[in-house]
């Protein structure tokens, strides 16, 4: 059984608020640092933890209003606004990089002491939190199915990337300021570029749900295999699902006894409904499809997609 009694947006919205609260300190200890040592990475690195307060937070909003039930003019229910909060998480990301890389080439060239251990100690701190954040992210929001949280995942990864790449600037910059001052401004630049990359990625994977892609194999599978041990059900046909926020909406085509009446093959059709929504969590609703299992000179594979249910074994006399 693939299923929980967590509400999946509850624990998501702990998840991103506990991140909020880490970003939001992050980014306060190292602006400062960074403004007090002089360090463009640093300060650059500041301004990317700035960025996932707003990103997170627009997290959380959408995982407040997707919790909505359907209603008349949403009867998919509010799902989709997790994906667009996913896709302005990318928004956010692609911006804040492009400010950051702009704003690190402007300072190259400027003369100024170089940075002191108290910009490493930030660094080397942000990279920990940033780590564990990350790590918990991403296990719930592959858990309840989550592309925003997952987002958010990603974004933490990228602040560890940042943040080691700022860190490798100001080590260089202390080890030889006559050669290597510049360093720390091209580690901002850098860290610019990566939070670019992951913004686009982002962007690509929320673009992919809006269009309805359908999940991989092994899930439509799965829908198949609950719907064939319905008793009755002679084999599936097409079958579709398309994700509206943590779960997904499946449109399954079944065959069954071509002789049987309305009434009994709805009742058939009921019964694979009931059946994949408490079996398969991650399956919101089911629109099941009754037709006739073809007669016996058509052949199992005429229409697409189509499959034949185990026959029963035959009894005795």
């Amino acid at each position: 059984m693939e299923t929980s009694d967590e509400d999946p947006y509850r624990v998501g919205r702990r998840v991103v608020l506990a991140g909020i609260c880490a970003s939001a300190l992050l980014a306060t200890l190292t602006i400062i640092v960074g403004l007090l040592t002089r360090s463009t990475s640093v300060v650059a690195t500041g301004l990317e933890f700035a960025g996932d307060v707003l990103a997170s937070t627009v997290v959380f909003i959408g995982m407040l209003v997707a919790a909505r039930p359907p209603d008349e003019n949403h009867p998919y229910g509010h799902g989709r606004i997790e994906t667009l909060a996913t896709f302005v998480v990318g928004m956010v990301l692609v911006a804040g990089g492009a400010c950051v890389s702009w704003t690190s080439l402007q300072a190259v060239g400027e003369h100024h002491a170089p940075p002191g251990s108290s910009a490493v100690v930030v660094l080397v701190a942000a990279i920990l939190v940033r780590g564990g954040m990350s790590a918990i992210k991403f296990r719930v929001g592959r858990r309840i199915r989550s592309t925003s949280l997952v987002a958010d995942a990603w974004n933490d990864t990228v602040d560890i990337l940042a943040a080691v790449a700022a860190l490798t600037a100001v080590g260089l910059t202390a080890y030889d300021p006559s050669r290597f001052l510049a360093a720390d401004h091209y580690g901002g630049f850098a860290v610019g570029i990566i939070v670019i990359l992951t913004g686009l990625r982002v962007i690509r994977e929320s673009s992919l749900e809006l269009m309805d892609t359908m999940p991989g194999g092994a899930m439509v599978e799965r829908v198949r295999e609950v719907a064939e041990r319905v008793p009755g059900v002679r084999g599936t046909d097409k079958s579709y699902a398309r994700k509206t926020g943590l779960g997904y909406h499946v449109d399954l085509h079944i065959e069954v006894d071509p002789s049987l009446t309305v009434a009994a093959g709805h009742a058939i059709a009921g019964q694979v409904r009931t059946s994949i929504r408490s079996e398969l969590a991650w399956v919101v609703d089911v629109l099941v499809h009754v037709e006739p299992t073809p007669s016996a000179t058509a052949g199992p594979g005429n229409g697409p997609g189509r499959r034949r249910a185990a026959e029963p074994a035959s009894r005795g006399a």
